[in-house]
């Protein structure tokens, strides 16, 4: 499913360069969910957008279900994400003005691959049946991250792609969520890859890698 080869990545800084990742080779394969862990400044996240194509590498080469995506045009990565890949990020990045339906379906909409009783089936997994005609503004974060996992399992996509998804949680609603996830991975067959610095989310995944300073130890 993903295929990262040799990947490097740096960013010109008043101090000057600063290199983020530094040759870095990881393997998914379909099916199958993977733990980027690490700490703060480690290069997770900056591997993350380069994988879902909001940045592009510097060396090296990401290929998604056997294409070659880092010579992609920022048309062809914007239809990757919409088609085929699903992103959870950790701010949830919904859209305020929309209703909790219409964030659920806004990605699905867009892609042509809405399906109501995936839909509907999404909903009562995620406990979201009496808040479908809230607002965010009335929503708690926890039911926040629920939409946001709602809107990325909508189009059925086949990466699943998480930022720190448990970040702005309570480990109690961290667990139910995360847990849900998971299901909602094996019941759609999709890939998943779950930046975290926490060991204990990340044991939650069938395998573990750590990310030092720019390297895989």
């Amino acid at each position: 499913m993903l295929e990262i080869q040799n990947v490097s990545k740096s960013y010109d800084t008043p101090q000057g360069k600063l290199t983020v990742l530094k040759g870095v080779d990881i393997q998914l394969a379909a099916g199958s969910s993977m733990a980027l862990m690490g700490e703060s400044g480690s290069g997770k996240s900056t591997l993350l957008h380069l994988i879902a194509g909001l940045d592009r590498v510097d060396a090296g080469d990401i290929f998604v279900e056997g294409q070659n995506i880092t010579g992609f045009s920022d048309t062809e990565r914007a239809s990757l994400r919409l088609n085929d890949f699903g992103i959870i990020f950790q701010q949830f990045n919904l859209v305020p003005s929309l209703k909790v339906k219409d964030n659920m379906a806004f990605q699905a909409r867009l892609a042509g691959r809405y399906d109501p009783e995936w839909q509907s089936e999404l909903v009562s997994r995620l406990g979201l049946e009496t808040l479908m005609d809230r607002y965010l503004e009335q929503l708690s974060g926890g039911q926040q991250q629920r939409v946001a996992i709602g809107r990325a399992f909508a189009g059925k996509p086949s990466l699943l792609l998480a930022d720190e998804p448990t970040g702005n949680l309570d480990e109690s609603t961290a667990n139910e969520v995360l847990t849900l996830a998971m299901d909602l991975v094996k019941r759609t067959g999709a890939s998943f890859l779950m930046v975290t610095h926490s060991a204990h989310f990340a044991s939650f995944l069938d395998r573990q890698i750590t990310l030092t300073a720019g390297r895989l130890t």
